[in-house]
């Protein structure tokens, strides 16, 4: 059997690492970027962090900033016009999932390979022939890893679903992660973001196509945001720090193995609520954990070992699959998340077509454990109230 690892050219790791966009740029040739953000980061100065570094070293931009969250089919194709109006020749996305995954991936694929400039098109493992525009991505989140992914996720309004798209052409050529980028975050979007990185990881570690490699980074992912986010909530530089990095260890496994039915069951949350896809994550993984337990081995035993919790060697397979689903749930109450979904509004008459939905979703197939639309519909009420 062979395991395929995809991960991107270049990174840069650290606080201060924007200062590496500059020479990046100037190195390759570019000419001009389209920097595709949203409104809020700029009004609140976090991309002009990057923007100042451009004016003040006479490299040429446009901005786009109708990124929202969630990103929807018309949001992608508004960036795409105005990237081949603006005559740029590459991408700076600094945001979150919504900047960098769910628009900016999107533009640079259709510029490249215009025969999927339907969008609807791109859903799934779909062969595009041309690598995507090159996008340099700056997170401001410490959660999604699109920086670091071949994934992205894009919102089709009309039908009322998120759609997954998976594309090796996708991934930015350039990541970096600078938690200085990620400081201005309010709890609320920290506890959210670090959630769903924790999802990322423990969702990679138990899929169908985990291996060893991705084994030994999803472990590495847990037990470092497992400890960092708390202090990172608190806006503690180490904190910052370290979920910056864990996010991102995070994705350099789970983009190459896949996810499971937390991501299939938040997905359509997204598309029939606009609800923040880390909170839907975090609401549902101890659910979903729950369910997933008997397709699991000896793995909840690991994901407690390096979420802190002693003496596990001395328990039973039912006492450590329980502790680990206890110690998600702990780090999920202290960092403020919702227990149940109704109080995030979701509505009990819409169950049954989220779980349709989410049935037929991409990240489904590798889920540990087989599924159905009936199993998934319970796991919805149970997390309901």
């Amino acid at each position: 059997m062979t395991n395929r690892m995809i991960l991107n050219e270049t990174s840069y790791i650290g606080a201060g690492a924007i200062e590496n966009i500059v020479t990046e740029a100037k190195i390759r040739g570019y000419k001009k970027a389209l920097v595709v953000t949203d409104k809020d980061l700029i009004k609140f100065n976090v991309a002009s962090k990057v923007t100042n570094l451009l004016d003040e070293n006479d490299l040429i931009f446009e901005i786009f900033d109708e990124v929202k969250a969630n990103p929807t089919i018309n949001v992608v194709l508004a960036g795409i016009e105005r990237f081949q109006a603006s005559g740029a020749d590459y991408l700076i996305a600094i945001g979150g999932g919504s900047s960098i995954d769910n628009t900016a991936k999107a533009i640079g694929i259709i510029v490249n390979n215009p025969e999927f400039s339907d969008v609807r098109s791109l859903e799934g493992a779909v062969e595009t022939k041309n690598k995507c525009v090159d996008i340099i991505a700056v997170p401001t989140t410490a959660g999604t890893a699109a920086e670091v992914t071949i994934n992205y996720v894009i919102t089709d309004e009309e039908r009322k679903r998120k759609f997954v798209c998976v594309d090796p052409h996708d991934i930015p050529v350039i990541a970096v992660v600078d938690s200085e980028m990620m400081s201005s975050m309010p709890k609320g979007l920290t506890a959210a973001t670090g959630m769903d990185a924790l999802t990322h990881a423990i969702e990679g570690y138990i899929t169908k196509g985990a291996w060893e490699l991705t084994d030994t980074l999803h472990l590495k992912a847990i037990e470092i945001i497992g400890r960092s986010l708390r202090s990172a909530v608190n806006n503690e530089p180490k904190g910052r720090e370290d979920m910056a990095l864990g996010q991102y260890i995070a994705g350099m496994g789970f983009s190459n193995v896949g996810l499971g039915i937390v991501h299939s069951m938040a997905h359509p949350l997204g598309a029939f609520y606009d609800t923040p896809h880390g909170i839907a994550n975090a609401v549902l993984l101890p659910y979903v954990m729950e369910y997933n337990a008997e397709a699991t081995d000896k793995k909840f035993r690991e994901i407690a070992r390096v979420m802190g919790v002693e003496g596990v060697d001395n328990m039973s397979q039912k006492e450590y699959r329980k502790a680990a689903i206890d110690a998600v749930k702990k780090l999920s109450e202290d960092v403020g998340i919702p227990k149940v979904l109704n109080e995030i509004g979701v509505k009990e008459e819409d169950l049954q077509s989220l779980a349709e939905s989410a049935f037929v979703d991409a990240c489904t197939p590798g889920n540990p454990r087989d599924t159905s639309v009936v199993e998934i519909l319970e796991i919805y009420k149970k997390a309901f109230k």
